[in-house]
């Protein structure tokens, strides 16, 4: 019989993290509104498809994250997935004081969640679901709306530096 529960971990935090690291990314910001209307952002690359009958992808969030509450009880929210000349915005997302959207464009999207002007991609959803694991939570969007620029070059992560495509 199967053991029902897995072994402890005999690696550190920071190998976890490393190992991870090799794995390479697209970069996305994740936005929606608050309840009084505020703008929230921030930049995630944990996003990948689900299902497309129907229409799912899926994203997650530190518990620990101060938009965290807002996320849990939002309608709808945006995943921009950014291109290559927006790495600024990604940077700018993953920090903290900084005024995140200054000077950025943006359209309402479904259920008031900002689409950012110059995204690779967007997905508008529904807020389906979530599932707590780990230290994290993971988020299931339905996709209401989606759309994609031509010929854009994603911006990608990878062992904490900052990527474009190019082909092989």
């Amino acid at each position: 019989m199967a053991p029902r529960k897995a072994s402890p971990p005999n690696f550190s935090q920071r190998e976890f993290r490393a190992s991870l690291s090799m794995f390479a990314t697209g970069v996305t910001i994740v936005t929606a509104r608050t309840t009084t209307g505020e703008l929230l952002g921030l930049t995630a690359n944990s996003f990948n498809s689900v299902s497309l009958q129907p229409p799912l992808v899926l994203w997650s969030l530190a518990r620990t994250a101060g938009a965290m509450a807002v996320l849990t009880h939002a309608s709808h929210y945006a995943i921009n997935i950014l291109a290559a000349d927006q790495k600024i915005l990604a940077e700018r997302f993953s920090s903290r004081g900084a005024d995140r959207w200054a000077g950025v464009t943006f359209t309402e999207g479904v259920g008031g969640a900002p689409v950012l002007t110059g995204a690779a991609a967007t997905f508008e959803c529904f807020n389906r679901s979530r599932y707590e694991e780990g230290d994290h939570v993971i988020f299931v969007g339905e996709v209401e709306h989606c759309t994609h620029r031509a010929g854009a070059s994603p911006l990608l992560f990878h062992g904490a530096r900052y990527y474009t495509e190019h082909p092989l």
